[in-house]
C-alpha cells in the first residue's frame, strides 16, 4: 500500500537535512520513519508546540493544532506544526519552535549543558 502514495522530497534550512514523506504522514513521522532528527518533537499529537516549523516554499495541508501554540495569523504565513502538516509536494521548512535555537547553534547546548 506504500506504494500507492506520492513521496516528496522535505528540505530543513536549518540542518540542511532532507528527507522523504509520504503524502500521508505528517512531517515529523516522516522525519522520525528515516531517522533523521532536524525538527525537534515533543508529543506528536499537536499540544505541546515543541515542533513549530515555517514552510518556506511548497504545498501542504495542516491537521488541527493547538491555538496556544500556532495563531490563525502564523498559520496563514506558513508557520506550522510539523506533526500536523501533510505535503502535497516538495517543501523546504525551517524549525521556529521552542528548540530552535538548539537546532541553529548546536554548540549552544554544549556549552550549556557540558556535554562533548
Amino acid at each position: 500500500m506504500i506504494g500507492t502514495y506520492r513521496r516528496w522530497t522535505i528540505s530543513i534550512e536549518d540542518t540542511e537535512e532532507v528527507f522523504f514523506c509520504r503524502e500521508d504522514q505528517a512531517l515529523l513521522s516522516g522525519m522520525v520513519a528515516m531517522g533523521k532528527r532536524g525538527i525537534p518533537s515533543g508529543c506528536h499529537g499537536g499540544g505541546c508546540g515543541v515542533c513549530k516549523i515555517r514552510i518556506a516554499a511548497g504545498d501542504y495541508e495542516v491537521g488541527c493544532m493547538s491555538r496556544e501554540h500556532v495563531s490563525r495569523e502564523e498559520e496563514a504565513s506558513g508557520i506550522v506544526l510539523a506533526c500536523r502538516a501533510f505535503p502535497r509536494s516538495d517543501l523546504r521548512v525551517e524549525v521556529v519552535g521552542k528548540l530552535a535555537k538548539n537546532i541553529r547553534n548546536p554548540s549552544a547546548s554544549v556549552k550549556k549543558y557540558g556535554f562533548v
